[in-house]
């Protein structure tokens, strides 16, 4: 079954809502990127009006802010040590906005969404 970003069938008390239509193809969903720690790898998706999505399937480096200096540089991303969307990510190595990664320099926190910009930035924390 397709995944759907439509209306719900349950009003916000519970009561079931009967669908006055249904399925349209503007209310479609994809499955979630789950970029990976490993070898850079993107995706490419087709989005409407023909434009093109990137989706970073797996990555290893990451655009690390220094707040105090001001200073960003590339570096590589050791691991995923914590993330509040899922803790099955950590043993996973999934990254998604949010989630604290080490690097070389410290941990880091990820600012940027992976499956929608298809680049892993953040800050040191």
């Amino acid at each position: 079954m397709a995944i759907s970003q439509g209306k719900s069938t349950r009003s916000p008390s519970g009561a079931r809502n009967v669908a006055n239509r249904g399925k349209r193809k503007s209310e479609l969903g994809r499955d979630p990127a789950e970029t990976r720690v490993d070898e850079k790898r993107l995706r490419k998706i087709r989005t409407r009006g023909g434009n093109e999505k990137l989706r970073l399937a797996t990555t290893n480096k990451i655009n690390l802010t220094d707040v105090k200096s001001g200073k960003t540089q590339v570096t590589d991303i050791l691991g995923v040590i914590e993330n509040d969307a899922n803790p099955n990510y950590v043993r996973r190595n999934i990254i998604t906005k949010g989630a604290v990664v080490e690097t070389p320099e410290g941990n880091a926190k990820v600012t940027s969404r992976p499956g929608q910009d298809g680049v892993v930035n953040g800050i040191l924390i």
